[in-house]
């Protein structure tokens, strides 16, 4: 299990973290979102004993994680941390900066080894190929496969995918973190992208300004978020004044609904009227405004005549569960 207990740190006079706190079954996958600053790659430093804390403890079945105050050369053996700046060897090829992070002491077996790693990047073709040759998104990939060289016990990535083009990274996806998940390794992804998230996370930890906001299994933070803030991690949401409908018209609160969630009724509901339509592939993003002014984002299959009328409803069932006071 790793265990955190309690860690701060700072920049000079910044703080960067403050009183974060979790545990994470050995083998489990977390993922760990936040806007930019959020401090999202600070705690993976801090985990991997690049940061010398201000307060508190980290361990790893038992093993206390030390920081830079006390080992010479910063990080832990059973760890692999991929930063976003990737630090390959430009002037050797793929193949070969793989090899450097393999055991010399199995050299028989580090040609099935790096065409594994390779096959799960998507990368055979290019084994041969000169690091310096290749582009960004490239490059994150071979960092990754150099990584999981040695099947570390704990994968820290921070943003794996930022400079991987759309198509190979939904691919990537599929193929990276089952992985993973059938090596038993514990994963800890620092990323701000859905998609990375909703298809493979155990749990979520959510960041702000350093602190905690919340840490649930992804659907419990989808299905009941604290606040917008969380809610936007997912996608878009809308925060509606929930006396918008009929029934809570005395009610001073708000409610949070994703674009999905919103039904178009002939009769009933609240007015809006429509001012745009985004077009999704599968649907069409409908951009409106309600009748006290307030934006409203809902899907439909169709687009919608711009100044239509049309009546959205929000079911009983989704006002108990998102309801938030003022």
């Amino acid at each position: 299990m790793l265990s955190i207990k309690n860690i701060s740190f700072s920049y000079q006079e910044t703080k960067v973290l403050s009183g974060v706190s979790l545990s994470l079954e050995k083998g489990n996958h977390l993922s760990v979102m936040g806007e930019s600053g959020s401090g999202k790659s600070t705690l993976l430093k801090a985990i991997y004993g690049l940061l010398h804390l201000d307060s508190g403890e980290i361990f790893w079945e038992n093993q206390k994680i030390l920081g830079p105050n006390f080992n010479l050369v910063p990080g832990e053996k059973y760890m692999k941390y991929v930063a976003q700046d990737f630090d390959l060897m430009p002037f050797t090829s793929v193949a070969e900066n793989i090899a450097e992070h393999l055991s010399a002491f199995e050299m028989d077996t580090h040609a099935d080894r790096i065409e594994e790693l390779l096959k799960v990047i998507e990368m055979v073709d290019f084994a041969n190929v000169k690091v310096k040759n290749l582009s960004g998104g490239q490059k994150q990939r071979v960092a990754l496969a150099r990584a999981l060289a040695q099947e570390p016990e704990i994968l820290l990535l921070d943003e794996p995918f930022s400079s991987i083009d759309q198509f190979k990274k939904n691919q990537l996806r599929h193929n990276l973190f089952p992985y993973l998940k059938e090596k038993g390794i514990t994963v800890l992804n620092a990323t701000h992208d859905p998609e990375d998230v909703l298809s493979f996370a155990d749990s979520i930890l959510v960041l702000k300004n350093g602190e905690m906001l919340a840490y649930n299994t992804i659907a419990q933070l989808y299905q009941k978020p604290k606040e917008k803030y969380v809610a936007s991690l997912f996608g878009q949401v809308n925060e509606l004044p929930i006396s918008l409908l009929k029934e809570y018209s005395e009610v001073d609160a708000s409610i949070l609904v994703y674009p999905h969630e919103l039904e178009i009724s002939k009769d009933s509901g609240f007015e809006v009227y429509v001012v745009n339509n985004h077009f999704k592939g599968s649907h069409y993003l409908v951009e409106a405004v309600a009748e006290n002014g307030q934006s409203v984002l809902f899907k439909n299959l169709h687009a919608l005549k711009i100044h239509a009328r049309a009546y959205l409803n929000v079911s009983l069932q989704l006002v108990n569960k998102r309801l938030l006071p003022k």
